[in-house]
């Protein structure tokens, strides 16, 4: 039986062994769910730990989760309060902690069993189930298995590498956001002692238009909002972010915010559960009864029409102070604070309502009425995550949304301001650190005066342009610290092939992923620690989403003797590399991390007495925060003029957004469903409005292939189910990293070089292949 939205059969799915690999066969879909948590997450949360973990480690993991002398999560970054539950974890961090607290084991047994060839064929799901990775394992040329290394053997394999290239910009040291900052650091001061700023990271997938949008506007490339500010918010705006997935104690915070009185307008194509209602598990209401209704409008908005909607927002706002002078607008603020209000404010005089109505897909009357609760509101926060800032025009999109913060005054008061919501814990500490291809002048000078050596000053590769550079042979040695980076980045086939041209690729991690099968000649695998696993008497620090710094110590014995951490094996590899006679101390810093520490407190802003308030942990400074002052070229903040440019797509086709599912963490598949979205039992489905596919001849359960146009040809991906779906017109969304193939790698945002994984132009056409 068919529903307007999905088919409604249900049926369990059975649980695959480790050995056995997954078929998109078993895939049904029933009606999207219109809650989020409750019981039924509490129950996953549970049958996964216990099914990776067994009962006692469970036990032992789950409560010192995200606790004030226990672990930080290795999913999301969002923050802790300080009057913390006893069980301070979701649904999908309780399985990120699973995941890496299993018992299963990969050892050399298994790579003498299976190829890369073969590895290579399997899923992510199969490879992620396969357990923790146990010893260094080297792949050399011409071999298609990896066989077991020592440590040193391997250190000396990547130090002659590196020494043999033409020139350290050769080689890319990449950097996936679980890295701590002590890691993030020495690895770093590593990669400019050797000669090259070529560090992409996860960033530059993600917050990289944020980032720049944030520095130009308000002088600090990070949110100014502290989980206080959102407790005490009046409106809070949650746009282009699916929180009951991606970071689902957010909604706890939400759901404190509404019972403060606050009012939440959820933005965003698809109707996400977590936004709708919240069934709190930690509180009666969340158990037995309905829990709360967070959303109280919702704007289901066309893809890429942000920008729209917020000048028309701003317009409308600006209308409303001609009408009544004085009552809108905050003149003291803006005259002030603020540079470029008037330029600013001539530019909207002209808005187009066709093309704000074309760009949105929302009637005016609806834009209008949010309007009425922004005035209502004396304090405002915007939060948003990947649905701003992957598209062409994402950083003048976050541009127009500071623009109508500032209007008001919503920036740098209590209850008020940006909320970028980064995704992975410590992306935004490893930025921090240094992490960044292209640093700023007083960073580098600060490394210099520290450490005694002139760092290199030439911008390196993010990430796109270092796939670039791989595919044209310009770089010949790939590092990676954490991460799947071939699974993470666009074009999948163009990646694929540029990561096999290397000489050598290595691979830093705690368990086996796509990566490890798609390698350079020579390949590495160096297996770490993970959080959850301790490290002697030492501990790590992270930053979260919120600018809050604070100490993670992991307690379980560490999955295999082998294993080494993040630290040490970056000084060793540093020391091999280098030399006996580089004067950096790469031992005392492997050994004591305090000193490492002492290193940062004397190199990077707010981290002085870094050691003494590491294990109660503190907040960074936040300029336009703390002080309402704002550190950019005008020394205010700026007001922008962007340009409405309307995304428009030829006849017949859609704009499709890459998303996750509820049974996944950026490249890290937990499971098979998505229960929020009605799905079970696969992954390779496109959602699409039910008018849609009927103007394309297909329905609700047909096998469609999708393929992407781009001035240099066609991309395809092949045999996905077709679910008739609520999600705005002329949209689409599917997983990535299925979809990831379908992202051109030259189509990325305006300045900041993001893939624009959330607009690409699609058709849809009926399959011949059978599903997997």
């Amino acid at each position: 039986m068919s529903g307007a939205f999905g088919t409604t059969r249900r049926r369990d799915v059975a649980r695959k062994a480790p050995d056995e690999d997954v078929s998109e066969k078993d895939l049904t879909v029933g009606p999207p769910k219109d809650w989020a948590a409750g019981v039924t997450a509490v129950a996953n949360s549970l049958r996964m730990s216990y099914d990776q973990m067994g009962a006692g480690r469970t036990l032992l993991t789950l409560v010192r989760v995200n606790q004030k002398h226990g672990f930080d999560c290795p999913g999301c970054a969002w923050p802790e309060g300080d009057h913390r539950s006893p069980a301070e974890f979701c649904e999908n961090g309780a399985k990120a902690v699973a995941e890496e607290a299993t018992t299963r084991r990969v050892t050399p047994e298994f790579f003498a069993a299976h190829s890369v060839r073969e590895l290579a064929g399997r899923t992510e799901y199969w490879l992620g189930q396969q357990g923790r990775l146990t010893e260094p394992m080297y792949k050399p040329a011409g071999s298609d298995h990896y066989r077991p290394v020592g440590w040193d053997e391997a250190f000396a394999v990547i130090a002659r590498e590196l020494r043999a290239l033409a020139s350290p910009d050769e080689a890319l040291f990449y950097t996936s956001g679980r890295t701590s900052n002590e890691a993030a650091f020495v690895y770093q001061l590593l990669v400019r002692r050797f000669g090259t700023n070529n560090l992409p990271d996860c960033s530059n997938m993600c917050h990289e238009s944020s980032g720049f949008a944030l520095n130009e506007t308000l002088g600090i490339g990070k949110g100014t909002v502290s989980l206080a500010d959102l407790h005490r918010a009046d409106l809070v705006f949650v746009v282009g972010q699916n929180p009951g997935t991606n970071h689902p104690r957010m909604l706890s915070a939400l759901e404190k915010a509404k019972r403060n009185g606050a009012r939440i307008i959820a933005v965003n194509p698809l109707p996400e559960a977590g936004l709708l209602r919240f069934k709190n598990p930690q509180r009666a209401a969340g158990v037995v009864g309905r829990g709360t209704t967070l959303t109280d409008r919702f704007l289901q908005i066309r893809l890429n029409g942000d920008l729209a909607l917020f000048q028309a927002l701003s317009r409308l706002l600006l209308d409303a102070e001609d009408a009544a002078p004085g009552t809108v607008v905050d003149r003291e603020f803006v005259e002030e604070h603020t540079h470029g209000f008037e330029e600013w404010a001539a530019s909207l005089r002209d808005l187009d309502w066709d093309t704000v109505t074309e760009a949105t897909g929302l009637e005016r009357s609806a834009i209008e009425e949010t309007v009425r609760d922004v005035l209502a509101a004396e304090s405002v926060i915007v939060c948003w995550a990947m649905g701003l800032t992957q598209h062409k025009n994402s950083v003048p999109t976050i541009r127009e949304v500071v623009n109508f913060l500032l209007l008001r005054g919503n920036v740098g008061r209590p209850g008020a301001g940006v909320c970028p919501v980064r995704g992975h814990s410590n992306v935004q500490g490893d930025r921090t650190m240094g992490i960044n291809e292209k640093p700023g002048a007083a960073f580098l000078d600060a490394i210099r005066d520290e450490f005694g050596f002139e760092p290199p000053r030439d911008h390196g590769f993010d990430t796109v342009e270092a796939i670039r550079a791989l595919r044209d042979g310009q770089a010949k040695v790939f590092f990676a610290m954490g991460g799947n980076f071939v699974a993470a980045t666009p074009d999948t086939e163009v990646t694929e092939a540029a990561m096999r041209r290397a000489r050598l690729t290595v691979q830093v991690s705690t368990k086996l992923n796509r990566s490890h099968a798609v390698c350079g000649e020579e390949a590495l695998i160096l297996p770490t620690l993970g959080r959850t696993e301790e490290d002697g008497d030492r501990f790590v620090t992270v930053e979260d989403s919120m600018g809050l710094v604070h100490a993670s110590r992991g307690r379980l014995r560490p999955a295999s003797p082998h294993l080494l951490s993040e630290v040490e094996i970056v000084c060793r590899l540093a020391r091999e590399l280098l030399g006996p006679d580089d004067h950096l101390p790469w031992e005392e810093f492997a050994a004591d991390y305090g000193a490492i520490r002492d290193r940062i407190a004397r190199v990077v802003p707010g981290f002085q007495d870094f050691n003494a308030r590491a294990l109660e942990g503190f907040a960074l400074p936040n300029a336009p925060r703390d002080e309402r002052r704002f550190p950019t070229a005008t020394g205010r903040a700026n007001f922008t003029v962007n340009a409405l440019e309307v995304l428009r797509v030829p006849e017949g086709r859609l704009l499709l957004q890459t998303v996750r599912s509820h049974d996944q963490y950026n490249t890290t598949i937990y499971g098979m469903d998505d229960r929020y979205r009605g799905v079970r039992g696969g992954r390779r489905v496109v959602f699409v409005h039910p008018d849609d596919l009927a103007e394309r001849g297909l329905a609700d359960g047909d096998l469609v292939d999708l393929t992407s146009e781009w001035p240099d040809g066609e991309r395809h991906a092949e045999a996905f189910r077709a679910v008739a779906y609520p999600t705005a017109r002329g949209c689409c969304a599917a997983y990535f990293p299925e979809t990831n193939v379908l992202v051109p790698l030259d189509s990325v945002a305006e300045t900041s070089g993001t893939p624009t994984s959330k607009s690409v132009v699609v058709r849809l056409s009926r399959s011949d292949a059978a599903p997997a």
